[in-house]
């Protein structure tokens, strides 16, 4: 199992609206498509304005055919105008856990 982790800096003070637009739309297009949600977080200390999403995956062949048909989806492109311009920057990890990890892990070959 592998994990995105999306973080997303917003406007300033547009957190609110887009956890409401997401929450309202968004999710469930990309729970359709994405399937595994792991946690989906606003940032209140630190880094302020900040959104992060962690979806896990088997593969980085799962992550990008899952991928692909979400990016299709032509209820997720009439989904994305409404996000676009409250998001600043955007950034894209894919990790592994740690054997000791709660969420799984495997030993490092």
């Amino acid at each position: 199992m592998l994990y995105e982790m999306r973080t997303y800096r917003l406007k300033n003070g547009a957190v609110p609206e887009y956890l409401k637009v997401v929450g309202e739309i968004g999710i469930s297009i990309q729970k359709k498509h994405l399937g595994n949600l792991v946690g989906y977080f606003s940032s209140e200390i630190g880094a302020i304005n900040e959104i992060v999403h962690i979806w896990g995956f088997d593969s980085l062949d799962d992550r990008q055919a899952r991928r692909a048909r979400l990016a299709a989806d032509p209820e997720w492109q009439a989904f994305l105008p409404k996000i676009r311009d409250l998001i600043v920057t955007g950034e894209n990890k894919i990790m592994t856990p740690a054997v000791f990890s709660p969420l799984g892990g495997k030993v490092p070959e």
